[in-house]
């Protein structure tokens, strides 16, 4: 049941019957002054001036065709608005509490989609920069799950660049290796004896301020990387170790931010495709040498590369045309526009996705935009499939700058999630429960998630625990307090199911907020950003709340009225719960 579509419907019917033309141009919307009707359109002002008549007029003899339906009022109203009222909204709530989807419209043509998101580094500690991917990625690919795609999605560890050659290299002076290096070793049995993440977290970081003063160093580091990519022994080994015990690490921290994959793939799983990807464009004449290297020529004729702006208000600047990927480097390395097209070839080969979406920040924009046109300049990516970079901004502290600790160092994941559990704890001791930290994992993580996702995806937005934690106001704890709150008036009445009879402004009020909320799948849909979902999600638990304050629910004795309020407190627990679900973030029983 689609409102709009069926009053977009009435209002064509009638512009067809006055011969009116462009009905095609009727585009119906939710008002801007709810107090005065639910939905208008501005269709009479688009078409008056081309008949030769006033808007208001040509308005008026629209509504006159309409006066007599049966589910919408119709009016006119200066300059040549058309609004319309919805008579009773009892069967659209009805219509969402039975529906499967809960009233969200799905997709026409269901695709596969495939995400790629996440983009953790083996053998690197996960870092603040490393949140937004997983919190984005996740909740887009939830969004194209609950309109009806088909989605799969791939972490893209980063696990075959100069971190994994720098830290073995590290590993094997400090003689954490050594026993891979003995004659006859058995390759196949030996462990990485006293390595543990830890130890990784130590090892990486001296290398890599190692690597900006010692050429040397830096050399052999980047000659192990080519030895790992060759799979030579026992750098190879090693390597895998390496990569096993980093990645049950990543799991667990993706797992607190209730960030699934279907796949933990590589850089390294797209290695056996590199030959055959490099040959493709060796043989339609697409790559040539540049200074011992391999580059295939991606500007068009014309082109400026627009800059992204830092605000709305700074002038529109350019850099200059895109210049050449690097798909060989000089000593036959392979680089990561290389593993990423290699990467597309083998999703293509395997899947045949109608959509790639990669999920990373906005200073890869430049480079994902040379993947995708080397791709389809050589048709690995097939004409008709859709590449897409969804770029994001950075998680800034209250002072505006990128968020680090007051050293001045890049603030560990992990300590991120401390604060946010920790912060959430002291806050439910606040309301009398001690001692749930799973409670406190699930109000903090999705604080931390909602206060992200309600800003646009592409731009930069603040860390603020305190603001995100309030259980009042646009924040997470307030959807999952709502729920909590309608969890409790539900246990009491041991309610399962009735209909819903709107019968006051703030039922009304709450279904039509049900209604903006199902809208506002497809707008995230489109826009790859999801702050309409989170401002929606808000609006109905805001509206819930005013008819909670206003109706005493519990106490009410017309019985008939009273199923019908538990029954829209159901409704909307359901869908917060939905919606909530979207955004990746857990709903709670208690707060």
């Amino acid at each position: 049941m689609n409102l709009k579509n069926e009053i977009a419907s009435a209002i064509k019917s009638a512009v067809e019957e006055l011969n009116l033309g462009d009905s095609d141009k009727i585009v119906v919307s939710f008002s801007n002054r709810p107090e005065l009707c639910d939905f208008q359109t501005n269709f009479a002002m688009l078409i008056a001036k081309k008949l030769g008549q006033k808007p208001i007029d040509v308005a008026n003899s629209i509504v006159d065709k309409l006066s007599k339906n049966e589910n919408y009022s119709f009016s006119a109203v200066m300059p040549g608005f058309i609004n319309v009222s919805v008579k009773d909204l009892s069967d659209y709530a009805n219509y969402v509490a039975n529906d499967k989807d809960l009233g969200v419209e799905q997709v026409k043509n269901s695709r596969l989609v495939f995400f790629d998101y996440g983009g953790a580094n083996v053998a690197k500690e996960l870092h603040v920069g490393h949140l937004r991917s997983p919190i984005v990625g996740e909740a887009l690919k939830r969004v194209h799950i609950s309109l009806g795609d088909k989605v799969l999605a791939d972490v893209h560890l980063g696990d075959y660049g100069l971190q994994m050659g720098l830290t073995i290299l590290q590993l094997k002076l400090d003689g954490f290796v050594d026993e891979f290096f003995k004659e006859n070793a058995d390759l196949k049995d030996l462990e990485l004896k006293n390595v543990t993440m830890d130890i990784l977290n130590e090892e990486y970081p001296k290398a890599s301020k190692r690597k900006d003063v010692d050429k040397n160093f830096k050399s052999q580091a980047d000659e192990i990387t080519l030895f790992i990519q060759q799979q030579k022994e026992p750098y190879f080994s090693i390597y895998k170790k390496i990569r096993e015990l980093s990645v049950k690490e990543i799991e667990k921290n993706y797992e607190m931010l209730n960030t699934t994959f279907d796949f933990y793939y590589g850089e390294s799983d797209a290695y056996p495709m590199i030959d055959k990807t490099i040959q493709i464009f060796v043989d339609k004449n697409l790559a040539r040498e540049s200074e011992g290297a391999l580059v295939v020529d991606v500007a068009r004729e014309g082109e400026h590369i627009p800059i992204p702006k830092k605000s709305e208000d700074e002038p529109q600047r350019y850099k200059n045309p895109m210049p050449p990927a690097i798909i060989k480097k000089y000593n036959g390395g392979d680089l990561y526009a290389t593993t990423d097209i290699a990467t597309i070839l083998m999703r293509n080969a395997e899947f045949n996705p109608d959509e790639i979406i990669y999920v990373t920040d906005n200073r890869q924009s430049g480079h994902f935009e040379q993947v995708f046109r080397c791709c389809k300049l050589a048709g690995i990516s097939p004409e008709n499939q859709k590449l897409t970079h969804v770029a994001f901004g950075t998680m800034n502290g209250k002072d505006g700058k990128p968020f680090k600790t007051r050293s001045g160092d890049t603030i560990k994941y992990k300590d991120v999630l401390d604060m946010l559990i920790e912060s959430a704890e002291k806050k439910l001791a606040d309301n009398g429960i001690v001692g749930d930290s799973e409670l406190a994992r699930k109000i903090g993580v999705g604080a931390m998630k909602f206060g992200d996702l309600s800003n646009t995806v592409a731009k930069d937005y603040v860390f603020d625990i305190d603001k995100f934690l309030a259980f009042d106001g646009k924040t997470g704890p307030y959807i999952q307090y709502t729920i909590a709150r309608i969890n409790s008036v539900l246990a009491k009445t041991n309610f399962k199911k009735g209909k819903v009879a709107v019968s006051n402004t703030d039922e009304r009020n709450i279904v039509m907020a049900i209604l903006k909320l199902n809208s506002s799948y497809q707008v995230c849909y489109d826009a790859y950003s999801l702050n309409a979902l989170c401002l929606a999600t808000f609006d109905l638990a805001s509206a819930f709340s005013t008819f909670y304050n206003n109706h005493k629910i519990l106490t009410e004795t017309n019985v008939s009225k009273r199923e019908s309020m538990l029954a829209l407190s159901l409704l909307v627990k359901n869908c917060l719960e939905k919606a909530l679900w979207t955004l990746g973030i857990d709903s709670v029983e208690k707060m």
